[in-house]
């Protein structure tokens, strides 16, 4: 009994030890990919191949590349690509790799009282101006509030003169929540809105338009710049990510039979539909 508990106590001490030998990196993230549950279906996958955990910061995509400018993040995975290529462009981020795609979908009432339902998103978003309808927006900088304020330039729409709008701040998944207890509409990307449990009386109401395409990069921080990042965990992100085992775990994750998100790294895998 003795032994065993000396045992015990040297397996105790070590464990410490043994812990900070396990590698970590931190990913900045959207809350479209933690939210939608597709970081707990892959990472899980990640470290059993490399023995590498992921630390995700799920926010704004805006927030997400402010993290990689400053060197607070190890790796990157946002979609927002214009300001993606300038962070790469700026020279804080190496190579954005194309990893995957879903698309923006307008929610609003099932009832539709903007009479918005249909396949053109500029002109939905008109008629919520015209119906005076309720809209909530993120309005935290995200790839989802970047594609949101495009749309509203597009129909020509200044968003600071609509008296029913009405932006939270916050992660798509509390502006859902926020749209089912308004009866309001709002933009989300398909992923985060599958795996919305709160829909009440809420309805997909706006899809198939060629311009709510949601394009995922993945692209790790530039050591050059921030010479303490974690370069080489980083990197194995990004392969596995782009590479066959991620690309195949990214088309496998499913709620309901239905795909959240479509590989797209090169070469492009075959999947079962397009958005």
């Amino acid at each position: 009994m003795k032994r065993l508990w000396w045992a015990f106590v040297c397996a105790w001490i070590a464990l410490p030890a043994a812990l900070a030998q396990v590698p970590a990196i931190v990913l900045a993230s959207t809350t479209s990919t933690e939210q939608s549950g597709l970081f707990a279906h892959l990472l899980p996958q990640f470290q059993r191949a490399t023995g590498i955990t992921v630390k995700v910061v799920a926010v704004g995509s805006g927030q997400a590349i402010d993290m990689a400018r400053r060197g607070d993040a190890d790796v990157l995975l946002a979609h927002d690509p214009p300001a993606e290529e300038r962070l790469v462009a700026e020279g804080f981020a190496l190579r954005r790799m194309p990893v995957m795609y879903n698309d923006f979908v307008l929610i609003g009432p099932a009832a539709d009282p903007a009479r918005a339902r249909g396949g053109d998103i500029v002109q939905a978003l008109r008629q919520v101006r015209d119906q005076r309808a309720l809209f909530v927006s993120r309005g935290d900088r995200s790839g989802t509030h970047a594609a949101e304020l495009r749309f509203w330039q597009q129909a020509q729409v200044d968003v600071a003169a609509l008296a029913a709008y009405r932006a939270c701040g916050c992660g798509m998944g509390p502006a859902l929540n926020m749209a089912a207890s308004l009866d309001a509409y709002t933009l989300a990307d398909r992923g985060t809105w599958l795996a919305f449990g709160n829909r009440a009386a809420l309805a997909l109401l706006v899809e198939g338009d060629r311009r709510l395409f949601n394009p995922y990069g993945v692209m790790a921080v530039n050591p050059a710049k921030h010479p303490h990042v974690k370069h080489a965990q980083a990197q194995q992100f990004v392969d596995w990510m782009t590479g066959a085992a991620g690309q195949a775990a990214i088309a496998a994750f499913r709620i309901g039979g239905q795909p959240l998100f479509f590989p797209n790294a090169t070469p492009v895998p075959k999947v079962s539909k397009s958005p």
